[in-house]
């Protein structure tokens, strides 16, 4: 096993054994159990954890439909024990300024009592969320409209349509019903354009061909067009390539195509993921490379998974960028982790001269939970601004 590898599954481990061994510090010492129920408690935070690595394992050890089920029990668990993690964070933080400021009750006995219930407060707080998280995961991805004002637009594009769907992720929660109900929403639309902006699969095609499948039934006017991203590349990225190739989509990989729409031409480019050179370093994305030899006086269409592509976007003379990868966070507290790591969250922003839409997704990755985050066809309109 390489060095880095080691060094990240030890890093997750620690962190899985500490954030575990929190919540069981705070949940359990102040609840009173004793002997064999105070044992059950630990084990089941045990247990949460091996079913929390049970969603992320489950496909590569057990065959269906055992493993799909696997992968659910594990999946959920995730999402409630994170639910479980940032509410029983949020109470230590003002349990500790009631703390300092003196306002917890001076009797030990009454102190406990207050703990034991926001315990339980979190506890079902976390119930909650996770429930009404994974109805609005599973449910059909809503159709978002969005106006994209483009300077000196001719009068030809004037209303032009554009369907984005991205960050599907089929794989182990994710299946072919769950896909057609996606491509009926897109087809709605009566797109003079589809976009797929990367991370469709979790898996190879070997196992997730048949779930695909119906991606052969999405309709633009003009085509459907399709940019990897970095999920492709952990799960084959070429023989997927080679798939969506062969179900219809075109697969722009640092190159573009011009379409002619009423008379006036719009050059659609599409970027290999922005990290995709670290696993195969001939896709090394290149916004410019996407882009040579375009006509000058078109409108300029990028598709790029990851919103941080947008430099080297504009740069290269792009004028609306699609992305995804974010998923708006999903759910909290990762709203707050994504801007770390990308300039744009979710919606529309400009950077420079180019206009950046940052999808939150059709789909989801981990935990079929979506709080504060939800799933989006997003439906692109183009008006002269």
């Amino acid at each position: 096993m390489p060095p880095r590898f080691v060094i990240m599954f030890s890093v997750v481990l620690a962190l899985l054994v500490a954030t575990h061994g929190y919540i069981g510090w705070r949940h359990i010492s102040p609840s009173g159990l004793t002997g064999a129920a105070r044992v059950g408690a630990w084990a089941s935070v045990v247990v949460m954890g091996l079913l929390l690595m049970l969603g992320f394992t489950a496909r590569f050890w057990l065959k269906p439909p055992l493993a799909d089920i696997a992968s659910w029990v594990g999946f959920i668990t995730l999402g409630f024990f994170s639910f479980v993690l940032v509410t029983t964070v949020l109470r230590d933080i003002v349990w500790l300024f009631a703390k300092v400021g003196r306002v917890l009750p001076e009797d030990l006995e009454r102190r406990t009592m207050l703990l034991r219930m926001t315990n339980l407060a979190a506890l079902g707080t976390s119930g909650v969320l996770t429930a009404v998280g994974v109805v609005g995961a599973r449910r059909r991805a809503a159709i978002v409209d969005v106006t994209v004002p483009i300077v000196d637009l001719p009068a030809a594009l004037e209303g032009f349509k554009i369907a984005q769907i991205t960050d599907v992720h089929v794989g182990p929660t994710i299946k072919k019903n769950y896909i057609e109900e996606i491509v009926d929403g897109v087809n709605s639309i009566g797109a003079d354009l589809v976009a797929v902006t990367g991370d469709v699969v979790d898996g190879s095609v070997a196992e997730l061909a048949e779930h695909i499948a119906p991606f052969a039934n999405l309709k633009g006017k003009h085509g459907v067009f399709f940019c990897t991203g970095n999920h492709e590349y952990y799960s084959g990225a070429d023989e997927w390539v080679a798939e969506l190739t062969r179900l219809g989509l075109r697969c722009l990989m640092n190159e573009h195509v011009v379409i002619d729409h009423n008379g006036a031409a719009v050059v659609v480019a599409g970027v290999t993921d922005f990290n995709a050179e670290h696993v195969l370093p001939a896709h090394t994305s290149s916004p410019k490379r996407a882009f040579d030899s375009a006509p000058a006086n078109a409108f300029k269409l990028l598709l790029a998974h990851q919103p941080r592509s947008c430099t080297a976007a504009a740069e290269a003379g792009a004028q609306l960028q699609l992305s995804g990868h974010t998923h708006g966070g999903q759910f909290i507290p990762w709203n707050f982790f994504v801007k770390l790591q990308q300039p744009f969250v979710a919606g529309l922003d400009r950077f420079n001269e180019l206009w950046v839409y940052t999808s939150r997704g059709t789909g989801y990755w981990g935990p079929p939970v979506r709080v504060g985050a939800p799933s989006e066809i997003t439906r692109l309109r183009l008006v002269r601004a």
